[in-house]
């Protein structure tokens, strides 16, 4: 089981450094197709055995590159919080996108790194109630540094938290400063 969790993060972090080395449109296909394929046949997949997404693929809307910028992080008065799912974390900037302001967190816990979650006007709707992750460095999800020390924000790789699919999952949600005051309509969603 824990060598099964190894490959599994190892996996991921593969994946984005394919996805990096596309180009935006042929890495989200890359990333839809590796994605299924690890929640399909991985014994650390969130989805439970008999979720029909195991063989249909996850529901994630077509790639729109209206939804990618490159924006630097930004000095934001420095706070501690302990997040949803018991993940503590330290803010250490704000990421200023075309669509509103994200707080960009540091995980506190285990092996640290950059953790931008998002709830939109689409959370508990066509996605999930608690929001979707965008960034989390930890486990591998990244898309990289931009131009002049810039971050690489996508929205089309928005995806759910593990505990989206199944409760045995505890995850850290996003917090008021990860709130976007609009629809966000690409990304992983409840429904093709």
């Amino acid at each position: 089981m824990t060598l099964d969790l190894l490959d599994w993060r190892r996996a991921i972090h593969g994946l984005y450094a394919e996805v990096r080395a596309l180009d935006p449109a042929a890495g989200h296909a890359r990333w839809r197709a590796g994605r299924d394929a690890l929640f399909r046949t991985s014994s650390q997949s969130p989805l439970p055995t008999a979720d029909p997404r195991r063989d249909s693929g996850l529901p994630v809307a077509p790639y729109d590159p209206a939804w990618r910028c490159e924006v630097p992080i930004e000095p934001a008065p420095p706070e501690h919080r302990t997040l949803d799912g018991g993940v503590g974390t330290s803010r250490i900037g704000v990421l200023r996108t075309p669509w509103g302001p994200l707080d960009a967190w540091w995980l506190d816990d285990y092996s640290g790194g950059l953790f931008v979650p998002v709830r939109d006007l689409t959370t508990g709707g066509s996605t999930y109630g608690a929001g979707r992750y965008l960034l989390d460095t930890a486990k591998g999800a990244d898309l990289g540094a931009g131009s002049g020390g810039s971050v690489v924000l996508d929205l089309n790789f928005l995806y759910h938290p593990s505990c989206a699919y199944d409760p045995v999952w505890s995850c850290p949600l996003a917090p008021a400063g990860n709130v976007l005051d609009r629809e966000v309509p690409v990304g992983e969603l409840l429904a093709g």
